[in-house]
């Protein structure tokens, strides 16, 4: 397209010796990003089509949740993934965001606001914006260790603040509404949850597409440049410090819509537990697990969220524990998130090697899952001991019935972990053997593709 564009310019400069010169009258069309489309398209229809593939009335509700967690992680990602900013504060935001939602669909129920119930998300967005900007001039004063302890402070003031003014929070209680009120929007009224499940999947990709374009812009450029390195932008004439306040405004934003969702989901908000740092913890935690150098690492760390919360603290009392593992694993092994892997494994795809390694990870997948289940039978039993002792001894376990208090149930758990453990050992040794080689034929088949 460029060379018959030049061609074309240039003939017409022959043509009329006064014509502007080439590159000024000089138009450059890019064409179609073909397979960026196609993921934007697959994400709508998945959005769509998740709740007719899901359709019990948990599984519409945890995909309700991930909808509005998706925006809230990929705000948090703006400060930590593009800014590099350590935040243990951003449920301030997403909080302050929920209880002027709240209040306004109160007001509105009453008569005394006429804001329809489809703009209430865009309120608790411009709430988290306000409160960006109140609080994020002097949050972003500093960075590094200094902002984190910051936001944490921050974080910790509002949460107290949440008991001592009952009339504004709520108190213990929190503070309910009812999302049903005014006219019908186009014949929706909101009752049902798919309504409701559909609002928040509207918001989830108008968000998820205007952070994404935020990421090109010349802030969001430079906002990666402060993350990498800080002086250099300041020697070419950037206040860094202006630069980390906008991005805050703009994650506190999306941040206060991903709260103004939550409000219409539940129909409620708890005082201290939507502004506390465990709240924030989790954002900080699930965002890195799901990779936050990565744009859809958020998106991974949202579902993650979601599943762990809803469905594994339902199967086990010991969740927490498990959670606190899998981070120690992932920093330890994969401090890129779950993101880095796949698109560790894509560029192995690329080259056509990947279907080298499907024996390797089955035999990781494999020996790790008789590892996992032999430790979980151990954690298992020690958590009935400790907290179902008047139960009694007995507990069940992957559908068997183990006695917790019997020698041959921890024996036998204990082999299987160290049988499991040891042959997983063994894979991972043969893997990274094996990984160690693509990678080096990737590189010589980039640097020969580089001399041709």
């Amino acid at each position: 397209m460029t060379s018959s564009t030049t061609t074309v310019s240039g003939a017409a400069m022959h043509a009329n010796p006064h014509a502007a010169p080439q590159g000024t009258a000089h138009y450059r069309f890019k064409p179609w990003n073909v397979g960026r489309f196609v993921v934007w398209a697959l994400f709508a229809a998945l959005l769509i089509v998740a709740p007719h593939v899901f359709r019990s009335s948990l599984a519409l509700t945890m995909l309700s949740q991930i909808g509005y967690l998706i925006i809230i992680c990929l705000s948090y990602n703006i400060l930590l993934g593009q800014g590099g900013m350590l935040s243990f504060g951003h449920a301030v935001y997403t909080g302050l965001g929920s209880f002027i939602a709240i209040h306004a669909m109160n007001l509105a129920g009453k008569g005394s606001l006429p804001i329809p119930l489809v703009l209430i998300p865009l309120v608790g967005g411009l709430a988290g914006m306000f409160f960006a900007i109140l609080l994020g001039f002097v949050t972003t004063k500093k960075s590094g260790t200094t902002f984190a302890m910051i936001t944490l402070g921050i974080g910790e003031l509002v949460a107290s603040m949440a008991l001592m003014f009952p009339e504004f929070f709520g108190g213990e209680g929190g503070i309910t509404t009812d999302r049903v009120y005014g006219k019908p929007f186009f014949g929706l009224n909101f009752g049902s949850g798919m309504q409701v499940y559909y609002l928040i999947a509207v918001y989830c990709f108008v968000c998820t597409a205007a952070m994404f374009a935020f990421t090109g812009t010349p802030l969001g450029r430079i906002l990666n440049a402060v993350r990498d390195n800080p002086e250099r932008v300041e020697f070419i004439g950037y206040n860094t410090q202006r630069v980390r306040y906008f991005a805050f405004i703009i994650a506190g934003f999306f941040a206060g819509i991903g709260g103004g969702l939550a409000t219409i989901n539940f129909e409620i908000v708890t005082g201290a537990d939507s502004v506390n740092v465990l709240r924030s913890g989790s954002y900080l935690l699930f965002t890195f697990l799901g990779g936050a150098t990565f744009f859809f690492g958020p998106i991974i760390g949202a579902v993650l969220l979601v599943l762990a919360s809803v469905l594994l603290s339902e199967i086990s009392k010991a969740w927490l524990l498990y959670l606190g593992l899998v981070f120690l694993f992932m920093v330890m092994y994969a401090p890129g998130g779950i993101a880095s892997l796949i698109m560790m494994n894509l560029r192995v795809a690329k080259y056509g090697k990947l279907r080298q390694l499907w024996v390797s990870y089955l035999g990781l997948a494999g020996t790790g899952l008789v590892a996992v289940l032999g430790a979980a039978c151990m954690v298992e039993m020690t958590y009935h001991l400790q907290l179902n002792a008047a139960l009694g001894s007995e507990l069940k376990f992957m559908g068997a019935m183990i006695n917790a208090k019997g020698l041959s149930a921890w024996f036998g758990a204990g082999f299987v972990f160290a049988t499991g453990l040891a042959l997983f050992e063994l894979c991972r040794r043969q893997f990274l053997r094996q990984w160690g080689r693509i990678q080096e034929e990737i590189e010589h088949e980039i640097k020969r593709g580089e001399a041709l």
